[in-house]
């Protein structure tokens, strides 16, 4: 280990520092005197380690070594434990050396306390992350509380690797495949986190310790470990070498499953958590250091923190009036009892704590809607998600009408209905009649306009658009419409909501398809028009693997259903007939009743003998490469269109749409920096979306 002058660091600019406190306990049944150190940047807001918190933390370890004590822990304040590295702080690293020196100096700082001559003991009271986690992992003994908090290892996520010992310390701690899921398998499947009683299960956690006392039945704890009253048992781990590269070899194929080699964090934690089998920790964290750099110093890296800093941000979105003239919501209608309407019935319960009524025009649908809530509940409970004591208040919530009459004291109501104007017209002209005059009329149309939605009502101005993105529970995105005529109660009203939804809400303008819809369809219309040109499908289909999106555009179309999407298309051909070609081919798909192009055989995806029988030959056919420049290009173009006709503020919105509501990778930055750093944008619309050096390498 180097010493530790060699690594005083100055804070960075941007750094709010966590520091680090130190007390001393006198441990109960007269263990010892025993010093805890508290972590907190005084700002209440989630712990992070830059340059100045691990210099904190080392002089925390100073003061520490020059005292007699039994033991020492370590907490966070009352927010939580911490939340890694400072990334802002990381993405002002300029070159390889600087890189090594951070991932070292964190190092350094972790193992001293980790390696101090007492037992040391990390008390998790709140949500580790990162170098959170990893902090914890360097002690001997980790508490945890068990509500609530979330824990994981994200970097894979962000374009790192975790640097500061996860890689060594957690596969030997817990085995090599278990470590594999957290490192690298959660953090491609859209950041998945763990929970208290996961991380026990695992053998991460201790011991849990639930309630308000946790520091001091952490210190109990402590005390009759010391002591000899408590022996915590190590499991087993399977160090052998095929398990070992088994593991690693199920990691390599999540990674090519999720990112198809674009992203090289992925491969660089599972590079490092094979070596862990037999590296010694200095080689170990050496290697670690080494990789962390060459990752901070990638386009990736820093398309990826663009990413996470956009979402940070959506949290208090601009173009929003403020909360003070938005309406109180005590009860929500939803019209419609389908499987859309179930699921906003569901999510409204479940997220507002309010009572949510749904109407259909018949006894059975209404049934059907409320069994699916129903039953979604119970699901809920069997996975550990939603106390059972919990579970029949939420059921509870959700009730069903045949008239729109018990519309009549709801502050929101929401349509999920047909996807036709005349339909979704007289679906409001009859809520209209049945709600208080301050109710807000929200649609969830995905094409449609909001403004002509509410042209034949009496009071336009208080229709909102809501957009939701199937699966509602999942995807994050609520693109928030605001028609010609909606008033500003109205719109505050609806990033209430969507704020007590827990919704990431992007304002955007009464234009065809909005945001994102419009990209999809966009992208779709150029792949099935390469095809309808006589490009062969599985070709047209593969041409995106290089960008590493989330599912192939064929994929997508059986996903969206050609129905829907075709009709989407009409929707968007009749606004720009030059750039949404209706594909003949894709309505004889729909016609044929067709789920999509796409079926599997014996676990292979092939295109459907009867969609080929359906597809008209064309004699232009195009190699993957030319299909992916054609759908690139097709993107920047109608991006570009979409910022000129004002549909969101800037080409930050669409990478949240994109990320938030399409899956798209966040290592890409969304759309606008990938196609700047391809050159797309250029070649295709005259111009750059961003300036050099956002979401990519300064140069």
């Amino acid at each position: 280990m180097m010493p530790a002058s060699t690594l005083t660091a100055t804070p960075a600019p941007a750094e709010l520092v966590t520091e680090a406190r130190v007390d001393y306990h006198d441990l109960p049944t007269d263990a010892g005197r025993f010093a805890v150190i508290t972590l907190d940047n005084g700002a209440g807001k989630p712990n992070t380690f830059g340059p100045g918190g691990l210099a904190a933390l080392e002089a925390a370890i100073d003061e520490i070594a020059g005292e007699s004590v039994v033991g020492v822990g370590i907490i966070g304040q009352s927010r939580g434990f911490a939340a890694g590295a400072d990334l802002r702080g990381v993405a002002a690293i300029r070159d390889l050396p600087q890189g090594r020196a951070f991932g070292a100096a964190g190092h350094h700082a972790f193992r001293r306390l980790g390696e101090l001559p007492v037992p040391t003991f990390a008390f998790v009271n709140g949500s580790a992350l990162g170098g959170g986690l990893e902090l914890a992992l360097h002690c001997t003994y980790r508490t945890v509380g068990a509500a609530g908090a979330r824990y994981g290892l994200p970097e894979c996520s962000l374009g790192l690797v975790p640097g500061w010992g996860g890689t060594q310390l957690l596969p030997n701690l817990i085995g090599v495949d278990a470590a594999v899921t957290i490192i690298v398998e959660n953090p491609l499947s859209g950041n998945r986190l763990l929970s208290a009683a996961q991380l026990a299960d695992l053998g991460i956690a201790d011991v849990l310790l639930d309630g308000a006392d946790f520091l001091d039945r952490s210190l109990a704890w402590a005390a009759d470990v010391i002591t000899g009253g408590t022996t915590v048992p190590r499991r087993d781990v399977d160090r052998s070498p095929a398990t070992w590269t088994a593991a690693v070899a199920r990691g390599r194929s999540v990674a090519d499953t999720r990112v198809h080699g674009v992203a090289p964090a992925p491969y660089r934690a599972l590079e490092l958590i094979d070596a862990s089998r037999t590296a010694s920790r200095d080689d170990g964290f050496t290697a670690e250091d080494t990789a962390l750099a060459d990752l901070i110093m990638t386009d990736e890296m820093r398309a990826a923190v663009y990413s996470f800093e956009l979402v940070q941000r959506a949290k208090r979105p601009g173009g929003a009036p403020g909360n003070a003239v938005a309406r109180p919501v005590t009860k929500v209608g939803v019209v419609g009892a389908g499987l859309m309407a179930g699921q906003l019935a569901l999510l409204f319960a479940r997220q507002l704590r309010v009572p949510v009524v749904l109407t259909d025009i018949d006894q059975e649908r209404l049934d059907r809607g409320v069994g699916y809530v129903h039953r979604e509940v119970d699901k809920l409970v069997s996975k550990g998600r939603l106390p059972a004591d919990r579970a029949d208040q939420l059921k509870a919530l959700v009730t069903g009408s045949p008239t729109k009459d018990a519309f009549a004291d709801a502050g929101f109501v929401i349509e999920a209905v047909f996807e036709e104007m005349t339909v979704k017209q007289q679906v409001f002209a009859e809520v209209e009649a049945a709600v208080s005059a301050d109710c807000i009329l929200a649609t969830n149309t995905s094409s449609l306009s909001v403004s002509d939605m509410a042209s034949g009502l009496a009071h336009p101005e208080r229709v909102v658009g809501f957009h939701f993105f199937n699966p509602v529970a999942v995807l994050p995105l609520l693109e928030i419409i605001r028609g010609r005529a909606t008033d500003d109660a109205t719109l505050a009203t609806a990033f209430d909501v969507a704020r007590g939804l827990g919704k990431t809400a992007v304002p955007v303008s009464d234009a065809p398809a909005f945001v994102v819809n419009r990209l999809l369809i966009r992208l779709l219309s150029e792949v099935v028009g390469a095809i309808d040109d006589g490009t062969p499908p599985l070709v047209a289909d593969a041409a995106l693997d290089p960008v590493g999106l989330p599912m192939s555009p064929l994929a997508l179309l059986n996903l969206v259903g050609p129905a829907v999407a075709f009709h989407v298309m009409e929707t968007l051909h009749a606004a720009f007939p030059d750039r949404f070609q209706l594909s003949e081919n894709l309505r004889r798909v729909v016609a044929a009743g067709k789920p999509g192009y796409l079926v599997t055989v014996d676990g292979h995806t092939e295109i459907d003998p009867e969609v080929t029988a359906l597809l008209g030959a064309g004699d232009r056919p195009a190699t993957g490469e030319q299909v992916r420049e054609r759908v690139l290009a097709a993107l920047a173009q109608e991006a570009r269109l979409m910022l000129d006709e004002q549909v969101v503020a800037g080409p930050q919105d669409i990478d949240l749409c994109v990320m938030t509501g399409a899956g798209w990778p966040t290592y890409l930055g969304g759309i606008t920096p990938y196609l700047d750093r391809t050159g797309i944008s250029e070649r295709t619309t005259g111009q750059r979306f961003l300036a050099p050096g956002v979401a990519s390498v300064p140069g």
